[in-house]
Protein backbone atom coordinates (compact mmCIF):
# COMPACT_ATOMS: atom_id res chain seq x y z
CA UNK A 1 0.00 0.00 0.00
CA UNK A 2 2.77 2.46 0.56
CA UNK A 3 4.64 1.91 -2.32
CA UNK A 4 1.67 2.35 -4.15
CA UNK A 5 1.04 5.76 -2.14
CA UNK A 6 4.12 6.93 -3.18
CA UNK A 7 3.60 6.10 -6.99
CA UNK A 8 5.85 3.05 -7.53
CA UNK A 9 4.41 0.02 -9.09
CA UNK A 10 4.02 -3.24 -6.94
CA UNK A 11 4.90 -6.51 -8.67
CA UNK A 12 3.81 -10.03 -7.70
CA UNK A 13 5.47 -12.38 -9.34
CA UNK A 14 3.15 -15.02 -10.92
CA UNK A 15 -0.11 -12.91 -9.64
CA UNK A 16 0.46 -9.67 -11.49
CA UNK A 17 1.37 -5.84 -11.37
CA UNK A 18 -0.46 -3.16 -10.02
CA UNK A 19 0.85 0.27 -11.69
CA UNK A 20 0.10 3.72 -10.62
CA UNK A 21 -1.27 6.26 -13.68
CA UNK A 22 -1.79 10.43 -13.40
CA UNK A 23 -5.32 11.45 -15.06
CA UNK A 24 -4.85 14.26 -17.09
CA UNK A 25 -7.63 17.11 -16.16
CA UNK A 26 -10.90 16.21 -17.79
CA UNK A 27 -14.14 17.63 -18.77
CA UNK A 28 -17.11 15.69 -16.83
CA UNK A 29 -20.44 16.13 -16.63
CA UNK A 30 -22.81 16.16 -13.66
CA UNK A 31 -25.54 12.98 -14.67
CA UNK A 32 -28.45 14.08 -12.40
CA UNK A 33 -28.07 17.93 -13.45
CA UNK A 34 -26.12 17.65 -16.85
CA UNK A 35 -23.56 20.83 -15.34
CA UNK A 36 -20.24 20.34 -17.17
CA UNK A 37 -17.68 20.33 -14.44
CA UNK A 38 -13.53 20.12 -15.24
CA UNK A 39 -12.37 16.94 -12.65
CA UNK A 40 -9.10 17.50 -10.92
CA UNK A 41 -5.94 15.47 -12.17
CA UNK A 42 -5.32 12.16 -9.97
CA UNK A 43 -3.49 9.24 -9.71
CA UNK A 44 -5.55 5.70 -10.24
CA UNK A 45 -4.20 1.89 -9.62
CA UNK A 46 -4.19 -0.73 -13.08
CA UNK A 47 -3.64 -4.39 -12.55
CA UNK A 48 -1.98 -5.98 -15.49
CA UNK A 49 -2.46 -9.97 -15.27
CA UNK A 50 0.73 -12.36 -15.19
CA UNK A 51 0.84 -14.43 -18.21
CA UNK A 52 0.57 -17.35 -16.10
CA UNK A 53 -2.32 -16.61 -14.43
CA UNK A 54 -4.47 -15.15 -17.31
CA UNK A 55 -3.17 -19.40 -19.14
CA UNK A 56 -4.47 -20.63 -15.21
CA UNK A 57 -7.94 -18.59 -15.99
CA UNK A 58 -8.28 -19.04 -19.82
CA UNK A 59 -7.99 -22.85 -18.84
CA UNK A 60 -4.87 -23.48 -21.09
Amino acid sequence: KRRLEDGEDVLISGFGKFCVKEKKVRKGRNPSTGEVMMLDKRRVVTFKCSGKLKKKINGK
